[in-house]
Order: structure tokens, then sequence, then C-alpha cells
């Protein structure tokens, strides 16, 4: 990934993001019921590397199956490339643990951006307290093998009720997580930050007492040189 492109995509929000987005007609980017396990003050940003899960069937998913080196599951694991961010299609179903602690620790190790799924993460406590951002819906203890079937690697997944290709990028902040097709990601990112710099000087303004109206969205064009000299100012 361009690093450049990773660095001004860790400066801007998700809401940002939606709302850049939304001006070139994606409305459904944001991956619904997906929060962080904790919150670490800098967002994730990262190319997805998918796994998906189908139902399981308990004919091919004792627990002997996790000794299989070609496992997809596992194999995920050692094959996710550093600075990705592993995305699990968990059906949108936390009854049953998509990863746990030792999973994600590796992925921490072998330098992964980040870990998402739309189901659940076991021992979650633990992988808070990781030096790595991880999403989930809600803590679940059940093996994966009681619920879902780890199938297939890096391929079209649906997320959370979105659309995740492998490669898009993916951003995520300490509320949510949005994903950001690949082809348009350099022109969303120069637009949020735009976008940010702006919003930071309206929330200046709303603090010492400027109503919105004019101001949010810029209707008054006084607002526009106020703004050049708050950035010159500000360095933004």
């Amino acid at each position: 990934m361009n690093e450049a492109l990773r660095e001004k995509l860790k400066l801007v929000s998700v809401a940002t993001l939606a709302t850049a987005l939304f001006k070139r007609g994606l409305r459904n980017q944001v991956i619904q019921g997906v929060h962080p396990i904790r919150a670490k003050g800098v967002n994730m940003v990262g190319p997805a590397y998918t796994l998906r899960y189908i139902p399981a069937r308990e004919d091919r998913n004792e627990l002997a199956v996790f000794r299989n080196p070609e496992h997809p599951q596992r194999v995920a694991v050692e094959s996710c490339p550093a600075g990705h961010v592993l995305v699990m299609d968990s059906r949108k179903d936390p009854r049953a643990a998509s990863a746990g602690d030792i999973l994600v620790t590796r992925l921490m190790v072998r330098g992964v951006a980040g870990v998402v799924t739309d189901g659940g993460f076991r021992d979650a406590a633990n992988i808070g307290g990781l030096n790595i951002p991880a999403y989930h819906t809600r803590p679940s203890s059940p093996t994966n093998l009681t619920l879902h079937e780890a199938l297939d690697l890096n391929v079209p997944i649906g997320c959370g009720d979105v659309a995740v290709f492998p490669g898009d990028i993916l951003v995520g902040d300490d509320d949510c997580v949005i994903v950001v097709p690949q082809g348009i990601a350099e022109g969303v990112a120069d637009e949020a930050v735009e976008m940010t710099a702006y919003e930071d000087f309206v929330v200046d303004r709303v603090r010492a007492g400027t109503p919105v109206i004019g101001l949010y969205p810029k209707t008054q064009e006084r607002f526009t040189d106020e703004f050049a000299v708050w950035r010159k100012q500000n360095n933004r």
C-alpha cells in the first residue's frame, strides 16, 4: 500500500470518509454492528485480506480439523501480509468465535495492521490489550467450529452487510470501520483531509459561539476568508 495514502487515512475519521464516499454515490460502506474491542486512539488502515466462513456441518468440523496445516483459518493467520487487515465474513453471527487471542497475537507479531469480523472474538479482553486494532460485534467464547467453517481465502466477501473485495482499503477509528474501494482511495483520502481541516475550523468557531447556519455547510463567503486565516495560523 502507498504509505503516503496510509498516512492520510490515519488522520481522518470514518464519518468524514463516509461523507466523501456518499458524494461519490456510495452509501453503504460502513461495516454494520462492528466496533473496536478497545479504542486505540489511532486509525487502523490497510488493504483487505479476506476469510469467508460458511455454516458448520458436524461431519466436517470436529476439533481435530485444527491439526490440518492447511486449515483455512490457520493459513489466513500465517498468510495475511504485513500491513494488511484480516477481514472475516462470519455471517453476522457472534455465537461462535471467529478467532481468539493466540491467533490475533500471531497476526500482531507478523505486522498485520488489524483484524475485523462481523462475528465475535473469544478472549476479547486479552485481544483488547494487544497492540493491534481489533473490531467485532461482541465477545464470544465457543470455538468457531461449533457454528462456522472457514472455507475461502482472499475472495470477495460480505462483512456487516458491506461488500469487501481483496485489496479494498479498510479504515477503522475508535467508532467503527469503513471500506474504501481501492480504485478511488487516493481521491477520497485527499478530499477527507481537506474536509477534516474545515471541520476542525468549524469546531473552533462553534466552541467560540458561532451559529452553524452559513458555517456548516459553508454558504456564507466570509467563512472562506476566516478559514484561510485559521489554516495558516494552525499550519493546516
